[in-house]
């Protein structure tokens, strides 16, 4: 399709309204303008292109998995020797130790618990954070800071600040997919992955398991192809007439973009999401031949599949909150670990292997951590003062711990790194700074980590 140079731009949308083509051009030079924006807002040192990020609904506990505490073993059943913020007072005991064992792996001697034994194997792949801090001890307030910065309900998600900053790689597929959990959804449901106030072609886009991973992509039985360009041309010319009459309707414009980037999921998200070409080794490395891993490999397998094809922000979500450990806990552990572990492990291994671990940032997290005392029997409560998570590729360094918490692993006290410091080294590592990344909203100029009122830096010794 040949365009005349001094053809401006609504006329060009005027005469190919119905056109597959023109919706694509138009696509594309959204995703150059978004380019164009992240060449001012970049940081000194971009290493990555794509994040993929695990992440764990409930707060995992870090003295169980990550962070040893001999003298919890020590005095195990007596007092607190101090004050603790607890969220469920009334349940509160006394110091529990930890049921399983730790050893050190790998040349870097990281520590971990006999509950990790895969993610054991790639410790020199890790950055290893044992000082994370965090606001809140109640879930859905910690889960919106940990994803937009802010307790509040109703804004960006740090997925959709990079899609907005960096755009898209690939025009087939979009920019942010979300796997989500068969067994439904994550506590706080669609906000862990909601676009906010930012454009709605920055939001998540869910990734059902099953035949029919995108809603409404097939065709209606019966309709033939040449019927369906037909209907998606009318619908089109509507839209655009519309628009004319509501200009900078950003809403209209996302739908009208999705129209043809959902043309292009036809072929491109079937493709994406066939496993058959996996090798067998590449199938048992992740665990698909276990029932007991195998859900959880199948989405980690995707997501490398995913930004393997240019997607730009991959997460994994589980279904309610089941690292909520305030009874059980170490049977809770024992399972969940059972679940995940091989196959994030597999990731990280899989992205190494194929050459895209150093371009690709790998997060496990949850939104908070346990306390060191139990909650009635065997179980832990909430703890926003210290908790763990891990970091693999994207310019992260190798085989790298930081941090430390208290004694007893209830306090972050030397190294300390909050959530809006994760979330602007994050940022980083992706080439963009975090002061800089804003966006007009309610009269101000927003941004992720608002830094002049969190405080917000970025933490250099995280990346290599």
């Amino acid at each position: 399709m040949n365009m005349p140079f001094a053809m401006n731009r609504r006329a060009f949308l005027g005469q190919y309204a119905g056109s597959i083509g023109g919706l694509a051009l138009a696509h594309l030079l959204g995703q150059e303008r978004g380019r164009a924006r992240a060449s001012d807002i970049a940081g000194p040192r971009p290493r990555a292109k794509s994040v993929i990020c695990l992440f764990q609904h409930g707060g995992p506990s870090q003295m169980d998995l990550f962070d040893p505490k001999p003298m919890l073993s020590r005095y195990h059943g007596k007092p607190y020797p101090g004050k603790l913020e607890i969220h469920f007072d009334k349940a509160a005991g006394n110091l529990l130790e930890s049921p399983f064992r730790f050893r050190p792996h790998g040349q870097s001697g990281t520590v971990l618990s006999e509950l990790l034994p895969h993610t054991a194997g790639i410790v020199d792949e890790l950055t290893l954070v044992r000082s994370m801090t965090t606001e809140s001890v109640d879930h859905e307030s910690a889960l919106r800071l940990i994803h937009t910065g802010k307790v509040l309900a109703g804004r960006p998600t740090w997925g959709s600040w990079v899609v907005y900053a960096l755009g898209a790689e690939n025009q087939n597929l979009p920019a942010y997919v979300v796997l989500r959990d068969p067994g439904g959804l994550p506590v706080d449901g669609v906000r862990n992955w909601s676009s906010g106030w930012l454009p709605a072609t920055c939001q998540g886009t869910p990734f059902r398991p099953g035949d029919a991973p995108v809603l409404h992509l097939r065709p209606p039985e019966g309709v033939t192809p040449s019927a369906r360009r037909g209907q998606l041309g009318f619908l089109d010319e509507l839209n655009r007439i519309h628009l004319e009459r509501h200009p900078g309707d950003r809403e209209l414009e996302a739908r009208i973009t999705n129209f043809e980037v959902a043309a292009a999921m036809q072929t491109a998200v079937p493709e994406a999401l066939d496993l058959s070409s996996e090798s067998q080794a590449t199938r048992r490395m992740y665990g698909l031949d276990d029932p007991t891993t195998h859900e959880y490999a199948t989405r980690c397998l995707l997501a490398r599949r995913l930004v393997e094809r240019g997607v730009r922000f991959v997460q994994i979500f589980l279904s309610g909150q089941p690292w909520d450990t305030h009874n059980k806990n170490a049977q809770t552990l024992r399972s969940l670990c059972g679940r995940a572990d091989k196959p994030s492990a597999a990731l990280v291994r899989d992205l190494r292997q194929r050459g895209l671990l150093d371009e690709t940032i790998v997060l496990w997290t949850g939104e908070f951590g346990r306390l060191p005392v139990s909650q009635g029997k065997d179980g832990r409560d909430h703890n926003r003062h210290g908790f763990s998570l891990w970091l693999a590729g994207g310019g992260f360094k190798r085989g790298y711990t930081h941090g430390a918490t208290d004694e007893f692993g209830y306090r972050s006290v030397d190294k300390v790194v909050s959530v809006y410091d994760l979330q602007a080294t994050l940022l980083l590592a992706l080439g963009l700074d975090h002061r800089k990344l804003s966006y007009p909203h309610d009269g101000r100029l927003d941004t992720l980590t608002d830094a002049a009122v969190s405080g917000a830096k970025v933490v250099p010794e995280l990346l290599a």
